[in-house]
Order: structure tokens, then C-alpha cells, then sequence
């Protein structure tokens, strides 16, 4: 079911790529549509993502059904928010304007927080249930889990503050198609290194466990410290109020 998901918002991808060069009007300085692409993309990588570990806990399968149903229904608010206020030309994110527009970023952030807390009870599954896995790829998967969940307090930590950026408004200048502020501190950055750990570390350990090196074990752990330490970092500067680029090459 998450494999036809992630298929379907591929799909939509490309529509909305479709739309971003037919529409030209923008929200907080960029085109309507950017977002809505960016979501639609994040979203494919993850639920596939998921359903690919859910295959792991097959000896869990009340687990997996809900887990799986129920990341899959928080998808699909998300992404019908963040399209549908596309389509009005608002913002979707931290939009108090109207009443109605914060309902809709409230039904997002519910959806979230339901999403955070069953990808939680898949990672409770990794540490205490049994797979068949390898120690040492089971160990990459249960580090990515864990780096995961602190981006997903990163992302608590923006709609605390009703902004992703610090020390400057949201919607200033910003790195083409991601948009992460050049001017001040962007917690976005910290949350997508973070989330994409999910797919990193593990295809790290995928590799070294094919080229068939010494001591994988070993090698995950210096990896996954090596990745968090970066996005802690790039985490503490953004809360400093310190763009990207200022960080790399200051």
C-alpha cells in the first residue's frame, strides 16, 4: 500500500512540475507550486522508506497494517493541505490569517504529530522485536530511526515558533528550490539532513557489508556519529541565527 502511495504522489510530482512552469504566481517570493513539489518528492522517499522497513516486522503484522494505514493517512492530509493552499496562492505553513487557514495548519500539524508517533512505535518495534536482519545492518537502521525522530523534533521546534527561520522572517532570500535562507539561521536544513538519515546510514551499511570490509559494526557507528554530529551542528548554528553558506565557508 505505501509502495502505490509513494507511486502516486511520483505522479503528482510531475504534475506539479507541470504547474510550476504554467503558473507563475508566487508566495513569500517563490513560486506557489515549490512547496507543494517539495512535499510530494520528501513524501515518495518516505513512505517507501517505511514500507521497506515495515517488511522487516512481518512477525508484527497487526503492527505493520496500522503503522502502515496509519502514516499513509497523515500523508495524504498533509500533502491535500499544502496543495490546496497552493492552489489559493496562500501560505500553507505557520498561516494565521484567517481563521479557516489556521484550521488547515492546525489539521497539519495533527497529522504530523500522529505520523511522529507511529513512526515512534515502528522504531520501539526495531529495538525490542525480532528480525531476521544482520546485527550490523539492523544497528544502521536502528541509529537512522533515532536521527530521524530528533529531526522530528526539529520540525516540533518550527511550528513551536510559528517560523523555520531565526534571526529573519521567513520568506527572505534563499538557495535555489529549497529556499533555505542565505540571510539568517534556517532550521529546515537540520530537519531534511536529519530525516534523510533514514536512507543514508542504512545504505551505508548496505555498502560496506557488500564490499565485505572489517569490523561493519564498527564502521556504522563511526558514520552515524560522524552524520549526527553534522546535523547537530548545522542544527545549533541555524538556532544562532548563521545561514548555511556563512557555516561552510566562513
Amino acid at each position: 500500500m505505501l509502495a502505490y502511495l509513494g507511486l502516486v504522489h511520483a505522479v503528482l510530482f510531475l504534475i506539479l512540475l507541470a504547474l510550476f512552469f504554467i503558473d507563475e504566481r508566487t508566495v513569500m517570493g517563490i513560486n506557489t507550486w515549490t512547496k507543494p513539489m517539495k512535499f510530494a518528492l520528501s513524501i515518495v522517499i518516505y513512505v517507501w522508506t517505511v514500507g521497506w522497513f515495515l517488511k522487516y516486522l512481518a512477525t508484527y503484522p497487526r503492527s505493520v497494517r496500522i503503522i502502515s494505514w496509519g502514516i499513509a493517512a497523515t500523508m495524504v492530509i498533509e500533502i491535500v493541505c499544502i496543495v490546496f493552499q497552493a492552489t489559493r496562492g496562500v501560505q500553507s505553513h505557520f498561516n494565521f490569517s484567517t481563521p479557516f487557514d489556521t484550521t488547515i495548519f492546525a489539521l497539519m500539524g495533527n497529522a504530523i504529530a500522529i505520523n511522529t508517533l507511529l513512526f515512534a512505535w515502528m522504531t520501539i518495534l526495531f529495538f525490542v522485536g525480532e528480525t531476521k536482519l544482520s546485527p550490523t545492518y539492523l544497528l544502521a537502521i536502528r541509529l537512522a530511526l533515532l536521527l530521524f525522530l530528533f529531526a522530528s523534533a526539529v520540525g516540533g521546534m518550527m511550528v513551536g515558533q510559528f517560523s523555520h527561520s531565526v534571526g529573519v522572517a521567513d520568506g527572505g532570500a534563499g538557495l535555489p528550490f529549497v529556499n533555505w535562507s542565505t540571510e539568517g539561521g534556517d532550521l529546515r536544513i537540520a530537519h531534511f539532513i536529519g530525516i534523510h538519515s533514514l536512507q543514508i546510514i542504512p545504505f551505508f551499511a548496505y555498502q560496506i557489508k557488500q564490499k565485505q570490509w572489517q569490523n561493519t559494526r564498527a564502521w556504522v557507528w563511526v558514520f552515524s556519529v560522524i552524520y549526527t554530529g553534522i546535523t547537530v551542528f548545522i542544527f545549533w548554528e541555524a538556532t544562532n541565527a548563521r545561514p548555511l553558506l556563512s557555516t561552510l565557508f566562513r
